[in-house]
């Protein structure tokens, strides 16, 4: 019960673990996928998940999920590119600065630790919701 008296609503761990374990199924960085395809095939997932838990009040949990989805995303999008000159152009492309695009280009096979840092302010969440990948939160 909350501090008012209020019952409050939330999900379950087991739930949580097996949407992780379904997107992880669905991003895999193997999968020879471009980003579109990948985001349409999450789609459904995804807003069928919401649509079914849309009543839980935990705001922190749709953000913590909504940030760790993206953060996945952003490292399937550096595994595409593979190259450090390819990273570089394509962040240049994206309208990354300078200091941005040589610094993630050259941590090239970092794609995880890339993922988290320097390229949010690129790959933004703007970007995602442009290709149509529905927000949890």
């Amino acid at each position: 019960m909350a501090k008012d008296g209020q019952v409050k609503c939330k999900v379950a761990k087991k739930p949580l673990d097996n949407i992780k374990a379904r997107i992880r199924q669905l991003t895999r960085r193997s999968g020879g996928r471009s980003m579109e395809q990948v985001v349409e095939k999450l789609r459904p997932y995804v807003l069928g998940w919401k649509a079914y838990f849309g009543m839980a009040q935990t705001p922190k949990v749709w953000r913590e999920l909504d940030e760790w989805l993206r953060h996945r995303l952003r490292a399937i999008q550096l595994k595409h590119w593979k190259r450090p000159n390819a990273i570089y152009c394509e962040l240049k492309a994206l309208g990354a600065k300078e200091n941005v695009a040589l610094q993630v280009a050259g941590n090239s096979r970092r794609w995880w630790r890339n993922s988290a840092g320097l390229l949010n302010c690129v790959l933004t969440i703007a970007y995602f919701d442009q290709m149509g990948l529905p927000r949890l939160s």
